[in-house]
């Protein structure tokens, strides 16, 4: 089994409590209802939402996929940081085992934050991941960071 572990790096206008609140400790209920088309659902389907828990994420009609199970490996409230796995799902086909993730929200000089996203994608046997996959998962990525800050620099009001 291969690990091919990718680097990605952006950038928000939004400090890092506010995003985390956004982004992580409330993605399940926010996501759906600002970008459906990315996300219809969320469900968890073991676990208190903690570390260990499971959640199959019902993907929108704009996605190929129809969902994915993520399970949280890790959750650092007080540093920003945010490990979780998608380890099922039409998404990760069957050349791929799981796809962990390490997001950290850091604070930028200007205020907001810096967004760094490290991802292992373990293979099974000695397949390969194409750069275009990984780019293409970087710019959905990218994108919903956009449509959450766009949310909250519109809503001043929520996650403070």
């Amino acid at each position: 089994m291969g690990v091919f572990t990718y680097d990605t790096e952006f950038t928000s206008v939004i400090p890092p409590p506010r995003l985390y609140k956004a982004f992580v400790l409330d993605a399940d209920n926010l996501i759906p209802k600002i970008a459906p088309q990315a996300v219809k659902s969320a469900e968890i389907v073991q676990g208190d939402g903690g570390v260990g828990t499971i959640k199959k994420i019902h993907l929108g009609e704009g996605s190929e996929f129809s969902y994915v199970k993520h399970q949280i490996d890790g959750l650092d409230k007080d540093n920003f940081v945010y490990n979780y796995s998608i380890i099922e799902g039409d998404a990760i086909g069957d050349k791929v085992e799981k796809i962990s993730y390490e997001i950290k929200l850091v604070a930028s000089p200007s205020g907001g934050s810096i967004i760094k996203s490290t991802s292992h994608y373990h293979c099974k046997g000695e397949v390969e991941i194409k750069e275009e996959h990984v780019k293409a998962g970087k710019e959905r990525a990218a994108g919903l960071f956009k449509i959450i800050e766009n949310h909250l620099l519109a809503h001043p009001e929520e996650y403070n």
